[in-house]
């Protein structure tokens, strides 16, 4: 079957794999489109904490059943969970699956979904429904932003600042909102703000730099926010996210680097600040953003920027990293 190898960090190539041996208890599913992440291209540059190469990259996914499962009939189009968990960590035991102690993500830990078909278990094929393959694709990038949020103790009428409107900051913007935050967006271009403004209907920017502060102080009369989500994967902007967060506030950090951040600790404990990792997605936020998706509440349409063909992908992928119209969100049709 045709696939896309990442055999070492900018270095992208297509090969023929053997086509999956049937194992009891896995469903095939045909692959129909991909999903480009940023953590993609952080493999890609070789900056990924925990990939080691050759990978098959893909984790962003949606497919159609290619043989009857216990529930699931051939022919089924299936939003993709990647995320595969032991179910006997005492994390799972929690309902925790998503930092499972022996978590293997597709396209991260083992060879993902850039490839014609793969095997998984039926647990995570999710019935799309009326989504469409192209939307059943772009689910799992989304619900990281929405298992973010459920994350957080937002309440209604909290200020909200997402730092980062890359596709993960934007889908943590949108379920911000949903969760009836009062949402702003703050980012470095200014772009990437037009579009958010623009296309996303986020009217409340930032731009990163040296007035950002004072522009914060304005928005909220001084107070600055009550939540704030870094989705930002830099170290810089990490530890600057912190200034952003007012007196009782919190903040979730939702993008990861291979560094260390710091930050002020008598600001954290003046303010009594609460801090917050996440990781990954669960079931349930996987439901969340497909009943989101599904009653309109999410636009798709202006989200997906960017797209091409499975045979064309070596060189878009470099080319949409490298190029001046980056993405908010490609997907890839095979």
């Amino acid at each position: 079957m045709k696939a896309v190898i990442c055999t070492e960090p900018g270095t992208l190539e297509h090969i023929d794999l053997p086509w999956p041996t049937p194992v009891e208890g896995l469903v095939p599913v045909d692959i129909r489109m991909i999903g480009i992440c940023g953590t993609d291209f952080h493999i890609y540059k070789g900056l990924h904490p925990f990939l080691e190469y050759p990978r098959v990259m893909g984790h962003e996914l949606s497919g159609v059943v290619a043989e009857d499962g216990a529930t699931l009939k051939k022919g089924t189009e299936v939003v993709i969970n990647p995320y595969l968990a032991c179910g006997h960590c005492r994390a799972c035991g929690k309902g925790k699956t998503n930092c499972c102690a022996n978590l293997k993500v597709l396209g991260v830990h083992m060879d993902g979904g850039m490839c014609e078909r793969i095997l998984m278990p039926e647990g995570n094929l999710y019935p799309a429904g009326t989504l469409g393959l192209r939307n059943a694709a772009m689910i799992e990038f989304l619900a990281i932003g929405a298992h973010a949020v459920r994350r957080s103790d937002l309440q209604p009428g909290d200020r909200v600042l997402v730092v980062g409107a890359g596709p993960i900051g934007v889908g943590t913007a949108f379920f911000a909102k949903l969760a009836g935050g009062l949402v702003t967006v703050m980012d470095a271009s200014a772009d990437r703000l037009a579009q958010v403004r623009d296309t996303l209907g986020f009217h409340e920017t930032i731009q990163a730099g040296d007035g950002a502060l004072a522009e914060a102080d304005r928005l909220t009369d001084g107070d600055r926010f009550d939540m704030v989500f870094d989705a930002t994967g830099n170290a810089r902007a990490m530890e600057a996210s912190f200034d952003f967060v007012g007196s009782g506030g919190g903040i979730v950090m939702v993008g990861v680097l291979k560094a260390d951040i710091t930050f002020d600790d008598p600001e954290f404990h003046r303010r009594e600040l609460t801090i917050r990792a996440t990781r990954n997605a669960t079931k349930q936020d996987f439901e969340t953003v497909m009943n989101a998706v599904a009653g309109g509440h999410i636009p798709m349409d202006a989200i997906a920027t960017h797209s091409d063909t499975f045979d064309a992908l070596p060189e878009a992928l470099p080319a949409w990293l490298a190029g001046a119209d980056r993405p908010l969100k490609a997907v890839v049709s095979l």
